[in-house]
């Protein structure tokens, strides 16, 4: 197998480092491999859509989720460094409300799987970031749920130097509380 799986609090959010072969010339990694993720990380996923992002120091996206048609995300970054959240969004779950979070770097090729029902978002540590990521399903804008980054019922521990850059969708984002979950 080309990859490690490393466990995070939530048992169903994945790190995955893969297995770097590197020389004088460069390196070379599997950035996805569709049997060794199912066999090691996640069965039966099929990925629909690749986004790619680029941010500056900073910025933070997030906390997004879609209420309907859910997406599950195999998020990466190629340039720079990034702290990665996924909030578990399930009311039945024994995790429900609480996160998981993770460096994610060009320079250390982590990826994170973040399974549909989880709320997703990331905050630029370096000078800037370019963030890749596949999705389990397609973006439906009215379906689209924001909740609110900083709320501190989910004590987020964000590595902030200063006070974030975020849309205005973000910072009007849903409390806890007050946020639609799945059932």
């Amino acid at each position: 197998m080309n990859m490690k799986v490393i466990e995070t609090s939530l048992p169903e959010v994945k790190l995955i480092e893969p297995r770097v072969f590197e020389d004088a010339r460069g390196f070379f990694f599997e950035s996805y491999n569709v049997r060794a993720f199912e066999q090691a990380v996640a069965p039966g996923v099929e990925f629909v859509q690749d986004n790619h992002s680029c941010s500056f120091k900073g910025v933070l996206r997030g906390m997004h989720y879609q209420i309907r048609h859910p997406q599950g995300k195999l998020v990466r970054v190629v340039s720079g460094e990034v702290f990665d959240v996924a909030v578990d969004l399930r009311r039945g779950s024994p995790t429900f409300g609480k996160w998981a979070g993770a460096l994610l770097s060009a320079a250390n090729k982590r990826q994170m799987w973040i399974p549909p029902g989880f709320a997703h978002g990331f905050y630029v540590t370096s000078d800037g970031a370019e963030f890749l990521y596949k999705t389990t399903d397609y973006w439906f804008p009215e379906h689209e749920r924001t909740l609110l980054w900083d709320d501190p019922a989910l004590g987020i521990e964000w590595p902030l130097d200063g006070p974030p850059q975020v849309a205005a969708k973000d910072a009007a984002g849903q409390p806890f509380a007050q946020a639609e979950v799945y059932e």
